[in-house]
């Protein structure tokens, strides 16, 4: 028999946990992705050399819309009213480290939104570079921090 905050209800099938018990607090999540590829693909992104035109500030966007619609694309997610989105992309020899930052003022977390974020955010340079490269490998999605909430902050190490 499901209880608390479960995705599963009485019956033992997938419903949308109630959060309507819960206090609205500020809640604020990081997200990380990489984008592996070739060294000159690195540098035409970040150089702003790609026939489809500025790679990044596209990137960004994306990312942003997507945090915006996470709820239309994980099953179960609740919708929330993102309170600011950030998205920045830096170039690491042959990698292009994506971090996104999402927060709220609300009922449960933004996980899903940063992460969501920094994915579609990853899916779209590949997108952008895939006629010169491939290759080209997305990685490490991950939480990097969360804080607010019931069940506290946390950090990933490293």
């Amino acid at each position: 028999m499901a209880n608390g905050l479960t995705h599963l209800n009485e019956r033992g099938e997938a419903h949308m946990v109630d959060v309507g018990g819960k206090d609205a607090t500020r809640r604020r999540a990081v997200a990380r992705a990489v984008l592996e590829a070739q060294p000159e693909t690195v540098e035409a992104i970040i150089g702003g050399a790609l026939k489809k035109g500025d790679a990044l500030a596209v990137a960004r966007i994306a990312g942003i819309m997507a945090a915006k619609k996470t709820a239309d694309l994980i099953p179960l997610c609740h919708p929330i009213p993102l309170t600011k989105v950030e998205v920045e992309i830096i170039g690491e020899g042959v990698a292009l480290v994506i971090t996104a930052s999402a927060e709220t003022t609300g009922q449960t977390g933004v996980e899903m939104e940063a992460l969501t974020a920094a994915s579609v955010t990853a899916l779209t340079l590949y997108d952008m570079a895939k006629a010169i490269d491939r290759g080209m490998t997305i990685t490490n999605v991950q939480l990097v921090e969360k804080t607010g909430g019931k069940s506290g902050d946390y950090r990933r190490e490293s």
